[in-house]
């Protein structure tokens, strides 16, 4: 990976410490719109360890952060003007609220980073500063007992931690809250997108074969006239759950993400029969295939969103993904049976 973020290295009594930019490259910004299009996504990390952000020194602030290189820039560039340490941790290339989730960004990460970087050594203070949405996954008085070190949770948001600063290092209510507001669930939407593009294709694909029956048997010419209306559906299927449901997230009824994809689903099947001249009994099985895919979609966004936690998504796939499969098999046959009636 480029490392142009590296502009110097500051001397430490154990050592030299790469020093950071806060500005971002265009390599930076490139990067980033890559990664938000689920490209290189997977290798999107930076190494763990101490940097320097300006000139710090035995006094400056020491804030925690994921060694996903977006969590990661976004923090540095949070910092520009100031003095301060950064220690990434290893979360294996995850973002602080996932790796969090997933037990990487932890308490006994945290305890190994600050001895494998000799922190004690450097700084006289015992602080650091951990973002609120690595709360989770880190048990602050174990980190004080085993380390020394004790631990003051940031605002959720990098942008606010200048205003934390000033306000003697307490977060307001309004930096403690999670908005998720239409901008912030829009970023997320492109990753969803291009994640299920190969079970987009493969519905696709076999919603074109079936097309292509007939009593008569099969032929390439009947998938091409009567295939638009089946691609059209599955598409804007895959479109209501990735992309609407998301949007439209706080304004959609019903807690399950599975029920709110599928009304966007049935809605989305509702519109494109206004532009075919189809059977009702074509209708009726791409509407069930469709609410089972947009329901299914929309499934995807549990794991970006505040609405929900782990084992409410596990209690939602319990139940909602047989009814996805048989609403998937209905639509199959209830097609197949209008293709040969």
């Amino acid at each position: 990976m480029n490392k142009k973020y590296i502009i110097g290295t500051v001397d430490t009594v154990v050592g030299t410490v790469n020093q950071i930019s806060t500005l971002w490259s265009s390599s930076d910004l490139w990067s980033t719109i890559k990664v938000r299009w689920s490209t290189g996504r997977m290798n999107y990390s930076v190494k763990q360890g101490l940097y320097a952000i300006g000139t710090p020194n035995a006094d400056s602030d020491i804030f925690v952060s994921a060694n996903y290189k977006l969590s990661f820039d976004h923090l540095r560039r949070a910092l520009h003007g100031m003095n301060a340490w950064v220690l990434v941790l290893d979360t294996k290339g995850i973002n602080v609220w996932c790796a969090a989730g997933k037990k990487t960004f932890s308490t006994e990460n945290i305890i190994k980073s600050i001895k494998n970087t000799s922190l004690e050594q450097i700084i006289k203070h015992r602080k650091i500063i951990v973002p609120q949405l690595g709360a989770p996954g880190v048990a602050a008085h174990e980190v004080k007992e085993k380390s020394g070190f004790s631990v003051i949770y940031g605002p959720v948001l990098a942008c606010d931690i200048k205003p934390f600063i000033e306000n003697g290092y307490k977060a307001t209510p309004s930096m403690r809250k999670v908005n998720f507001t239409l901008k912030e669930r829009a970023k997320l939407i492109p990753v969803d997108l291009m994640y299920g593009k190969y079970k987009l294709m493969i519905a696709i694909g076999v919603i074109l074969i079936l097309s292509g029956i007939d009593k008569t048997g099969f032929s390439f010419s009947r998938i091409i006239e009567t295939g638009s209306f089946s691609v059209c559906s599955v598409l804007w299927a895959y479109i209501a759950g990735i992309v609407i449901t998301p949007l439209m997230l706080p304004y959609t009824p019903f807690r399950a993400f599975a029920l709110k994809g599928a009304i966007w689903g049935t809605v989305s099947t509702l519109v494109i029969k206004q532009f075919f001249n189809v059977s009702n009994l074509n209708f009726i099985a791409l509407g069930f295939f469709s609410i089972s895919i947009a329901s299914f979609a929309a499934m995807n966004f549990t794991g970006s969103s505040t609405y929900t936690s782990l084992s409410g998504v596990k209690k939602e796939m319990k139940w909602s993904i047989p009814l996805q499969i048989a609403f998937a098999a209905i639509g199959i046959i209830l097609f197949i049976i209008s293709k040969l009636v």
